[in-house]
């Protein structure tokens, strides 16, 4: 069945079924349920060229993805927030063009996507504290969506993780275990999530009286093999922490090979909490026995992020004037095997 064939079924113009199935806010809800109704019942897909005409839309949406051979070759979170996204595009008729360019190429890489119109809103993942794709984009005139913010959050639209509370409350649940030797794994500091992250347990510590010991923090990409370097080196060093606390589960499951093999268990010898993303591979809940789940976590969905963030994103492109859209999501502390009461010092 044709747009033509479904629009004598009902016996409505072809403009009115085309502006129903496209969503246009013009449309009577009774008349654009009625449409929807009939398209499905006919299997009727709308051809996606005569949308783009009817429209004066790509219907894509861009990811610009700078390649600098570390980052994207580890990247599952990366992966399921496209996840996530992928799905609210696909039930709104829209294509994702994911452009893979050097660090140097992205600026051009998003000139191109403006001046070809070749898609209709952008999103913006791992934002720096000071990023320059921000003031960019703004000047492009392309709707936008940052996943994170920068410094300077204002003026934009973005939806992140309250990082600073998150920390600050899981190095709080260390420190009334009875810990004071904290650790921090945390992801790249240049990345304004991973200076939050820090931020929250800084002050936590200072709230207790304790300055931050340097030789127990650690920053860079988030991979299991840093998390257990990190680790190897922190517990074989005479004056060893008692607890870590790391930026993703993906270093935390180093951490504790790296502990393990030293005889160490955790919950009992060390304790380690990290952040959970819920990734798909690999979430702390896939790893759960009748104890609970493998580690103590903060725990906020990447692949839940990706799906709000596109919906703004699609808001956005809807309605270019509206104000930014700003979301800000708190984290949940679960408590897995992984922490228990600091051990008592060694006897002389």
């Amino acid at each position: 069945m044709n747009l033509k064939q479904l629009s004598e079924s009902l016996g409505l113009s072809q403009t009115t079924v085309s502006r129903a199935l496209n969503g246009y806010p013009e449309v009577r809800e009774a008349t654009r349920l009625r449409v929807l109704a009939a398209a499905q019942a006919a299997n009727y897909t709308p051809n996606v060229k005569a949308r783009h005409l009817a429209t004066g839309r790509a219907m894509a949406i861009g990811h610009v993805m700078p390649l600098t051979g570390r980052e994207e070759l580890v990247n599952p979170i990366f992966a399921d927030f496209i996840a996530g996204a992928g799905e609210v595009y696909a039930s709104e008729g829209y294509d994702m063009l994911l452009s893979m360019v050097s660090v140097e190429g992205a600026e051009a890489a998003y000139r191109q996507m403006a001046s070809n119109a070749s898609v209709d809103g952008v999103m913006v993942q791992a934002p720096t504290m000071d990023d320059p794709r921000i003031p960019l984009l703004q000047g492009l005139g392309l709707p936008f969506v940052v996943h994170g913010r920068t410094g300077s959050p204002e003026g934009y639209s973005w939806l992140d993780v309250a990082n600073i509370r998150a920390f600050r409350r899981a190095t709080e649940f260390l420190l009334d275990l009875g810990h004071r030797k904290i650790a921090l794994v945390n992801g790249q500091e240049t990345l304004d999530f991973a200076r939050r992250r820090r931020l929250g347990y800084e002050q936590a510590l200072a709230a207790r009286g304790i300055t931050p010991n340097p030789a127990w923090m650690r920053t860079d990409i988030m991979t299991e093999q840093f998390g257990y370097r990190s680790a190897v080196e922190m517990l074989e060093a005479d004056d060893r922490p008692t607890a870590f606390l790391a930026a993703s589960i993906i270093p935390a499951i180093g951490i504790r090979q790296a502990a393990g093999e030293r005889g160490l268990r955790l919950g009992r010898d060390v304790s380690v909490i990290c952040h959970d993303d819920g990734l798909s591979y690999i979430g702390n809940e896939g790893i759960r026995t009748p104890e609970g789940p493998a580690f103590t976590a903060t725990r906020s969905s990447i692949r839940a992020a990706g799906k709000r963030c596109a919906e703004i994103l699609l808001r956005l492109i809807d309605d270019p004037t509206q104000p930014p859209i700003q979301e800000l999501w708190e984290t949940d502390l679960t408590l897995g095997r992984s922490t228990g009461p600091a051990p008592a010092p060694a006897s002389a």
